[in-house]
């Protein structure tokens, strides 16, 4: 698809601040399992952190093809740092910019969209995919909530300034009794258990949340009571195409490692990308990106025509995430004995691209909602 000039500006200053900032720090910060001082204000100041907030309350304002395409670069330099950024645009502002009043758009969105880190506590130890089945209480005392219970593989918990927080408010109401609250990180009875130890993508943090008579005022609820389903539910095109950016990034970061490498590494007198075998498979490597490329952009593009993307989007997640796997397992190849070891960037990459099929919806997940729009 042809981009515009507006889009080619963003998708540039993306990868221009991505590879300056990010790839060549990006092995460092795995390895210690943190963020640098700095890189997400970096992101923050750059309108990254919120791409499609309206700048009447301090976003970028730009359209949901030109986040995709700022996902991409992000994720080809770090996908650590695209995570971040994911969960920060779509489930957080965009659920601000969508359910909250004015007040919670100058308190939480306006910080959030120039930076300050947000986290969506929704999966729980027993409820993941099947997010209608959450136990986390909020019950009404008086003129306010009190909230109990735990959050598992939240992203960003431990660094999270801001959480919107799924609790149940009316048990008998099923789905439809599920809320959800905006809080700051600091509200008293909000803490992190546990931080989780991960085979990828180490330094965005993944922590389990417990909720201790956590006290939270009626200006907390976000939309109305009965309303946090659907609010949890209303973000699946956004989050699924981001996604898909992001392992497109990642994937097209380890076609160029493979392909560079292929151009030095020489054996029995040429460069190994000379045989047939190894110029055949970065050929395919090439191929499916480009596929998993179009795929999310076409989903990217329906949404900002405001045409339901629900399953193209789930479509550009299931093939960019499994062609990303395969991709990134080649590039392990190609480089032989040297891709299984720490040094060259395919073995990160290889380990960070494998959670794209987990979150924001499984691939059996996504062959579900596919099914299902073949039946009707």
């Amino acid at each position: 698809m042809r981009l515009n000039e507006e889009q080619i500006l963003i998708r540039d200053m993306a990868r221009d601040f991505s590879q300056r900032e990010l790839a060549p720090k990006a092995a460092e910060w795995d390895e210690k399992g943190e963020f640098a001082p700095g890189v997400l204000e970096g992101m923050g100041e750059l309108g990254l952190m919120g791409m499609c907030v309206p700048e009447k309350w301090g976003g970028a304002g730009a359209d949901f093809t030109s986040y995709s395409l700022a996902m991409e670069e992000v994720a080809a330099g770090w996908a650590a740092a695209s995570t971040v950024m994911s969960v920060n645009n779509s489930p957080m502002c965009s659920a601000l910019m969508d359910w909250g009043s004015d007040e919670q758009k100058e308190c939480f969105l306006r910080p959030m969209a120039q930076g300050a880190v947000g986290c969506f506590c929704l999966t729980e130890p027993h409820a993941g995919s099947d997010a209608g089945a959450i136990k986390a209480r909020a019950e009404r005392r008086g003129n306010h909530y009190v909230l109990n219970g735990a959050k598992q593989f939240i992203t960003s918990g431990s660094i999270a300034e801001y959480a919107l927080v799924f609790a149940v408010t009316d048990p008998a109401a099923g789905k439809r009794g599920i809320s959800a609250f905006i809080m700051p990180t600091t509200t008293a009875g909000f803490s992190v258990v546990a931080k989780e130890k991960k085979l990828g993508q180490r330094a965005s943090d993944t922590c389990q949340i417990a909720l201790d008579d956590v006290e939270a005022t009626p200006d907390m609820l976000l939309g109305e009571e009965g309303q946090g389903y659907r609010i949890a539910l209303a973000n699946l095109e956004a989050g699924r195409v981001a996604v898909a950016a992001q392992a497109t990034g990642i994937a097209r970061a380890a076609l160029e490692a493979a392909t560079s490498y292929a151009n030095q590494r020489e054996t029995f007198g040429k460069p190994i990308i000379n045989h047939q075998a190894v110029a055949f498979r970065l050929a395919d490597m090439a191929t499916r990106l480009e596929a998993a490329r179009q795929l999310t952009l076409h989903a990217a593009r329906l949404r900002d025509e405001g045409v339901p993307c629900i399953t193209e989007a789930s479509m550009a997640k299931l093939f960019a995430s499994e062609a990303a796997e395969t991709i990134c397992s080649d590039a392990l190849q190609i480089h032989g004995g040297y891709g299984y070891v720490e040094g060259f960037p395919v073995e990160r990459l290889y380990r960070d691209v494998r959670i794209c099929q987990i979150y924001e919806g499984t691939s059996d997940v996504q062959r579900m909602v596919i099914g299902r729009s073949l039946a009707e």
